[in-house]
């Protein structure tokens, strides 16, 4: 049990990825994620969704060939939602990638992002109960629909017996999720956690809500382009193991990257409009917490929506914190690839970061058309490119005005 000796007050513990695991629109496991980022591929496409006579076709991107029966017997997908299916194929390949056994994982911690949990057995219930007239919900309802369902699977599978919950702020929720695991791994509360995201909602409601909202594409997800006209969908899970240097240095593990700082605000203004003064006060706090100047960072991966506002207030974020050296910054975004994986976002996309770090790549935004003035970045359009950089920021804002960033640097 992870005691006292580990524990410091003052969070001094350095805290490095030693594995990572990812399931999304590229396919299970991270060289198809990869090598679709690296080929400047998108796995959005356009994707229907029906209820009894009515349908529903917007652009989003589903695990490509993904069969449950391939990974999980039908005992288990009676309780397992895919969400869950997805966080546990994930942590399951950061576990190996990072050299541990179970007994190594006895105290770990689980910390997850999610936005929706069981989204669909949701769905699938109300139909039965409202549409249908039934008097009576599938028995495995309740936990399937869990979010928490995620993290106890993993326990289960692994036979962890730490800490173990979910953060569920929307599209900062995996941000979220990760700040709050390096908290517990510098303060010794846990010596290794297995953190990140998942997310399974493109279903037939939440396509039609967010199409009420006007924030879904008509076409594609192109941020920081000329025309873009709104987010895709996606679903999938991103997985890291994170513990402390020394404990990585003990076992001889790979070192990925160390997370060398985070931030965290609210904007205190607006629950669907996104403003400068939060975004700005979570980018600064992490980079003050990593110790790193804004010269230093090579590389942001952008929470990069593809909504009209969000991409000129985050360009208008990126001016406001680097001045000078935003225009030599390359910030691109992940979802123009894989689409708007929510609770999962924030992993997923600080898996390209440092993927994008130890290889020499800064991951594209693909879809792109041509400048829009107002978005007066170099977002790598269409191609990734061999860049090399030693730092880098990965961030994520959510509906509620709520704000995650993380510093990530070379070890």
């Amino acid at each position: 049990m992870t005691g006292g000796r580990y524990r410091r007050p003052d969070g001094s513990h350095r805290v490095v990825v030693t594995g990572v695991g990812a399931v999304t629109g590229f396919g299970v496991g991270l060289p198809a994620f990869w090598q679709g980022v690296t080929e400047a591929r998108t796995a959005i496409q356009p994707t229907r969704r029906t209820f009894e006579a009515m349908e529903v076709v917007h652009p989003a991107a589903t695990v490509a060939g993904y069969r449950p029966l391939d990974h999980f017997s039908e005992a288990q997908l009676l309780t397992c939602e895919p969400f869950v299916q997805y966080a546990l194929l994930a942590a399951n390949e950061a576990i190996a990638a990072a050299g541990l056994t179970s007994a190594d994982l006895t105290d770990a911690a689980i910390v997850l992002g999610c936005g929706g949990g069981g989204e669909l057995s949701r769905q699938e219930t109300a139909i039965h109960l409202f549409a249908n007239r039934r008097p009576r919900a599938h028995p495995t309802t309740v936990p399937r629909t869990n979010h928490q369902a995620c993290c106890g699977m993993i326990a289960i599978e692994h036979g962890i017996l730490g800490p173990s919950f979910v953060v569920a702020t929307g599209c900062a929720s995996g941000s979220h999720a990760i700040s709050q695991a390096t908290t517990m791994v510098r303060h010794g509360y846990a010596e290794r956690a297995l953190t990140g995201g998942t997310e399974a909602n493109v279903i037939y409601a939440v396509m039609r809500c967010f199409d009420a909202a006007r924030t879904i594409a008509s076409d594609t997800c192109r941020p920081f382009s000329t025309g873009r006209s709104g987010l895709a969908l996606g679903e999938g899970s991103g997985i890291l193991v994170i513990e402390t240097m020394e404990s990585a240095d003990r076992r001889g593990a790979p070192v990925l990257a160390e997370i060398a700082g985070f931030g965290m605000s609210s904007d205190a203004t607006d629950t669907v409009q996104p403003t400068i003064r939060g975004p700005v006060r979570a980018v600064m706090q992490a980079l003050a917490d990593a110790g790193l100047n804004t010269d230093e960072i090579g590389y942001l991966n952008a929470h990069g929506t593809g909504t009209p506002l969000n991409d000129r207030v985050e360009t208008a974020v990126a001016h406001a914190v680097f001045g000078p050296h935003a225009a030599r910054l390359m910030m691109s975004s992940t979802k123009s690839q894989i689409g708007h994986t929510f609770g999962a976002a924030g992993a997923l996309e600080l898996i390209a970061t440092i993927l994008g770090m130890t290889r020499g790549v800064a991951p594209p935004t693909v879809n792109y058309q041509g400048a829009d003035p107002d978005c007066d970045i170099d977002c790598v359009p269409n191609e990734a490119r061999a860049h090399r950089f030693d730092a880098a920021v990965s961030q994520s804002f959510a509906f509620g005005g709520v704000n995650a960033a993380i510093a990530v640097r070379a070890v």
